[in-house]
């Protein structure tokens, strides 16, 4: 019936009452009546019909003034709708009405003296099952403190639920009842730890995103009963390759090791082996540890600790590729030609031996400075001819389109107390890069030949970004007084890939190289391949990491279904078909909430790094630049605010269109990418916030 109505109003521009669409349908009895009522108000609730004042109904798309969307509130009480593809909506604070932070909400575009704006029509849905605060006392009546003081609302605990809990609690809380507008009632469900708590503050975070470090009891039942050692009989019908050169690279604390390598030249080609830990022979599907796993999606790695995807009996042990002990694999052992093509591949269930964990530090000494650690003696000719592979795959995937931005990321370092000592650039050199040429290899090998085989499966995808997003980067670009040559008419790999190579040699290129990803859209899991933008690639998959993301896992029970038990009937097919949309979904769901906790995590350590930094000075480069100030990253990539009105010797007015802050009087400007030199004047690990002041700028400096 659904599809009936969508289809009926697909070219209706005008909303119609039900009896109309009863009529439009030719349905006659009442029975259908009954039945179409109830799908039109499935249809609303999906956000996929729109039901007027005056109960008549009309689809979405065909309503240009309406959006659906989370509305993002900021301090100053205005409001944007956040849009996927497009310029996100603003909502000035007299239009965000009843609505808070993060609320879905309908809302209206308006023009306002010639800007669209929105105006918030409706809250559709609003989540206060999952609320993170800190529990305070007034006159002896419990409250909580939202973590998130964007989400105005006043919430009152049950005080049956508060008893033993002190002032300056963490917890969890649910909402019981609504009392007033935007008054609530609610119980604690979960004490998270007092905030003076060593490790309380990244698990706060951990928890506003749902990443629980505590499994199911039933999970945790199940991982009683995995073995510790491989057993005789899981080794039957897989390939012995325990005989074969294979070994790990990884960083020098990783204790969940999902791939090895193997490699060898002969007959004039690169036989490179990629041999994946076989995490779905002890995770069964639908099973405990599996509807865990599913509910986390990945592992998420915050500052210096992890909260795993699955518990560590499975991800530090029985499906780590440990050295020395035989465990059980899933292998791509590829055939790759001086030109960096596949020329022959094979994927097949196997078990292996590591002989080495080796680490990136000590394998780029030797590949890039030819500095041997006596332990690695045996294994620099293996090692050499593998970079040199990797070399050609790299420049195979930049002659059809790869796209590498060369964003660093930043690393916290701790002491033995989790106190953070430093923040510094993480070192990514050809040791780590081998590593991830190699995977994408693999992944792409994995997804082709499933592709080519027409079979549901499950595909890391990344589309074509928004052309609009495009422009507007290369306009801003060209006001900085750099200008592109050639046209963006059609959106490629290669045409992104010139923007970057024409950027490569400016001062900001690193600040524009960082704007221009985030024009990008978000890679995704989805059923149906698009090919990957970013790689340059026509099919792709995540087949490499199962014991930390939920996809791999995925991947590999596909690839046993399809290629080692060759169940290819009907009744699987339509069961991978009906589910794998969910599974997509979620995962992609669970990737951007680690990837949020992560950043989120990553500001607070930098905040707390910076609270005994207050009063010294940097240089740094301006990264963004807004109508309340401007931000600086410094070298060690922490990033803090100056705001305008700190900004001494004239008044500053921000100009979008040169992402500017220019002097009233003096003339003077501050833009994205200028050097300048900085105080620490403030920083805060609660609000996750830095704050500087200007001392001196390039100008300055020169003139010296």
């Amino acid at each position: 019936m659904k599809e009936q109505i969508l289809n009926v109003l697909s070219d209706r521009y005008e909303a119609l009452d039900i009896i109309a669409i009863n009529d439009l349908l030719t349905l006659n009895t009442p029975e259908e009546l009954k039945e179409l009522t109830k799908a039109i108000d499935s249809l609303v609730k999906e956000n996929l019909l729109y039901k007027t004042k005056k109960d008549k109904y009309i689809l979405f798309k065909n309503c240009p003034n309406l959006k659906v969307g989370i509305i993002s509130i900021k301090k100053s009480g205005c409001g944007f709708l956040l849009v996927d593809d497009g310029e996100d909506v603003y909502i000035d604070k007299s239009n965000v009405n009843a609505a808070i932070n993060d609320d879905k909400v309908l809302i209206e575009l308006i023009n306002n003296y010639g800007e669209i704006e929105g105006k918030v029509l409706r809250v559709l849905d609003r989540d206060l099952d999952h609320l993170i605060g800190e529990v305070y006392y007034v006159k002896e009546k419990p409250y909580l403190k939202l973590e998130d003081e964007k989400k105005r609302i006043e919430i009152k605990l049950d005080d049956k639920t508060t008893k033993g809990v002190v002032e300056g609690t963490k917890v969890v809380a649910s909402i019981i009842k609504e009392m007033a507008r935007n008054k609530y009632l609610a119980k604690i469900t979960t004490v998270i730890g007092h905030k003076d708590d060593p490790g309380v503050d990244i698990k706060l975070v951990a928890y506003k995103y749902s990443i629980y470090e505590e499994f199911s009891n039933e999970a945790m039942k199940q991982t009683e009963e995995v073995p510790i050692e491989v057993e005789k009989k899981d080794l039957i019908g897989r390939v012995d390759l325990t005989n074969e050169c294979i070994f790990t690279i990884d960083g020098d604390d990783t204790k969940d090791i999902d791939d090895a390598i193997s490699y060898e030249y002969k007959d004039g080609l690169h036989i490179l082996g990629v041999h994946i830990a076989d995490v779905s022979y002890y995770v069964l599907e639908n099973t405990p540890l599996d509807k865990d796993a599913l509910i986390r999606g990945t592992s998420s790695y915050l500052a210096d600790s992890v909260i795993p995807m699955l518990p560590h009996k499975l991800s530090n042990g029985i499906c780590s590729l440990n050295e020395g002990v035989i465990r059980l694999t899933q292998s791509c052992v590829m055939k790759i030609n001086d030109k960096g093509n596949v020329v022959d591949y094979d994927i097949f269930p196997s078990y292996i031996k590591s002989r080495k964990k080796m680490t990136y530090k000590k394998v780029n000494d030797i590949i890039m400075r030819d500095i041997v650690d006596p332990l690695y003696t045996d294994y620099v000719d293996v090692l050499k001819g593998m970079n040199n592979l990797a070399h050609i795959l790299r420049k195979n995937k930049i002659g059809r389109g790869y796209i590498d931005f060369g964003i660093d990321e930043a690393k916290v370092v701790v002491d033995d107390n989790k106190k953070v000592i430093g923040i510094e650039r993480r070192i990514r050199e050809d040791g780590e890069k081998l590593i991830e040429d190699f995977m994408i290899a693999a992944n792409e090998t994995v997804a082709t030949h499933i592709f080519n085989m027409s079979l549901p499966f499950l595909y890391r995808v990344h589309d074509v970004p928004n052309i609009i997003k495009i422009e507007k980067f290369i306009r801003m670009v060209s006001l900085l007084g750099y200008k592109l040559t050639g046209k963006i008419k059609d959106l490629t790999p290669i045409s992104m890939q010139k923007i970057l190579e024409q950027l490569k040699d400016v001062p900001e290129y690193e600040v524009l190289s960082s704007m221009l990803l985030r024009s990008m859209r978000k890679a995704v899991y989805q059923k149906d391949n698009i090919g990957h933008f970013g790689l340059g690639s026509k099919c792709y998959t995540h087949f490499t990491s199962p014991i930390r993301r939920y996809p791999d896992l995925m991947v590999h029970r596909l690839l046993r279904t399809y290629l080692y038990n060759h169940d290819l009937d009907n009744k699987t097919l339509d069961y991978y078909l009906e589910n794998l949309d969910f599974i997509c979904n979620q995962s992609s769901e669970r990737e951007q909430a680690a990837v949020d906790a992560e950043r989120e995590v990553m500001d607070m350590k930098m905040a707390e790094y910076m609270e005994n930094h207050i009063g010294e000075e940097y240089e740094g480069i301006i990264s963004g630049v807004e109508n309340f100030g401007m931000f600086v990253e410094l070298d060690n990539l922490v990033e803090g605010l100056v705001h305008i009105s700190s900004i001494k010797g004239d008044y500053y007015n921000y100009v979008e269109e040169l992402m500017s802050l220019i002097g009233q009087n003096t003339k003077k400007r501050y833009r994205i990418g200028d050097k300048v030199k900085i105080k620490v004047v403030g920083a805060s690990k609660e609000a996750k916030t830095i704050d500087f002041e200007l001392v001196g700028d390039k100008d300055d400096r020169d003139s010296k």
